[in-house]
C-alpha cells in the first residue's frame, strides 16, 4: 500500500491543500481564498472573521486528509502569521477544530520549500542559476539557487498588503499605482544591492496566485487549465498589458475578465504592481509559470524523510 502525504499552506490570502502519494502523484490539490491577512497592515492582528474562515477551511481539509488516510501531515503558516501578534490564539483554534498543530516557518524556511516545489518539474544543474519569484498575499519571496537553494530575500509586499496600504480608489488612481510600484522597486533595489546575482539568473520561474492569474488572463482562459498554465512563458510585455487592462477597470467590470477568479479580482491589481515592479527592476523579459509551489516542497520534505 502506498503511503499518503498531506500538506496545508496557511497563507495570507489563501489556505491551500495538497495530498499526494509516495510517488508524488497528486490526489487532491485545492486552493481556497480565506484572506487570513486581511487588515493586518493596519491592526497587526489576524481578524476574527479571517480566523473563522481559515479555521473552517482547515477543518474541511482535515476531513479530506482523514478520508485519504494520510500518514504524514505537515501544516505550515507564513507571512501573515509571522506579522500578527495573535498568532498563538489562531493556532490554538486550529488545534481545537482539526487537531493539527500549525508550524510557523521563517522566510528562509518558506524560501527553501518554495524553491524546491517550484523547480520540481524543471531540470536543475549546478551550472544554471534559477530565480524563483513567489508573490503571496503579504510578502514576496525572491529565491536564487541552482541544484539547491542559495539565497532567499523576503520583500514585505504582497497582493493583499499592497492593495490595502496603497490602492484606495476604484479603479486606482495613476499616482497610487506609481507609488505602489516605486515602493516594491525600492525593496528590489535593496535586494539586488545585497545580492547582485539576482539580476543575472539564467532562468526565471514564477509561482503562486498573482502570477498564475496574470498568465490565465493573458490566455483568456474560461476555465482553469493546469496543462495550459504550467510551463507557460509569460513575457513582460504581456504582464504589463494585463496590468494596464485590470488597473484601469473598476472592480464591477474587472471581474468579467476571462481567467480572473472573482475572489481574487479585488487584490489582483496590487499583485500586478508587485509583479511588474520586479520584472522591470530585474529586467526580466519573460518568466516560466510553475503550478508547483510551497505545497510541493512540503510534500517532497515528507517523502524524503520517509525514503
Amino acid at each position: 500500500m502506498k503511503s499518503v502525504f498531506a500538506a496545508i499552506d496557511i497563507g495570507s490570502n489563501s489556505t491551500n491543500l495538497l495530498i499526494a502519494d509516495s510517488t508524488g502523484e497528486t490526489i487532491e490539490r485545492i486552493v481556497r481564498s480565506t484572506r487570513l491577512g486581511a487588515g493586518i497592515t493596519k491592526t497587526g492582528l489576524l481578524g476574527a472573521e479571517s480566523i473563522e474562515r481559515t479555521v473552517s477551511c482547515i477543518s474541511d481539509y482535515a476531513a479530506l486528509i482523514k478520508k485519504h488516510q494520510a500518514t504524514e501531515i505537515r501544516v505550515v503558516a507564513t507571512a501573515a502569521c509571522r506579522m500578527a501578534s495573535n498568532t498563538a490564539e489562531f493556532f490554538q483554534q486550529v488545534k481545537t477544530a482539526s487537531n493539527f498543530s500549525p508550524e510557523l516557518i521563517s522566510a528562509e524556511q518558506e524560501g527553501k520549500l518554495s524553491f524546491s516545489g517550484a523547480t520540481t518539474s524543471f531540470a536543475r544543474s549546478s551550472s544554471k542559476q534559477i530565480l524563483v519569484i513567489d508573490i503571496g498575499g503579504a510578502s514576496t519571496e525572491l529565491m536564487l539557487g541552482a541544484d539547491s537553494l542559495k539565497t532567499t530575500v523576503s520583500l514585505p509586499f504582497g497582493a493583499v498588503t499592497v492593495t490595502e496600504s496603497e490602492l484606495h480608489r476604484d479603479p486606482p488612481r495613476p499616482e497610487e499605482l506609481t507609488n505602489a510600484i516605486s515602493l516594491v522597486s525600492d525593496a528590489v533595489d535593496d535586494a539586488v544591492h545585497m545580492n547582485p546575482e539576482f539580476a543575472s539568473a539564467d532562468q526565471i520561474i514564477g509561482v503562486a496566485g498573482t502570477i498564475v492569474t496574470v498568465a490565465a488572463v493573458e490566455l483568456g482562459l474560461q476555465q482553469f487549465d493546469v496543462s495550459k498554465l504550467h510551463s507557460m512563458r509569460l513575457k513582460r510585455e504581456a504582464a504589463e498589458d494585463v496590468f494596464r487592462t485590470l488597473a484601469t477597470e473598476p472592480l464591477v467590470d474587472r471581474v468579467f475578465n476571462p481567467g480572473l477568479p472573482r475572489d481574487r479580482a479585488d487584490i489582483i491589481v496590487g499583485g500586478c504592481c508587485v509583479l511588474v515592479a520586479v520584472m522591470r527592476r530585474l529586467q526580466i523579459s519573460e518568466l516560466i509559470v510553475s503550478q508547483h509551489n510551497l505545497l510541493d516542497g512540503i510534500i517532497d520534505s515528507l517523502r524524503n524523510k520517509n525514503s
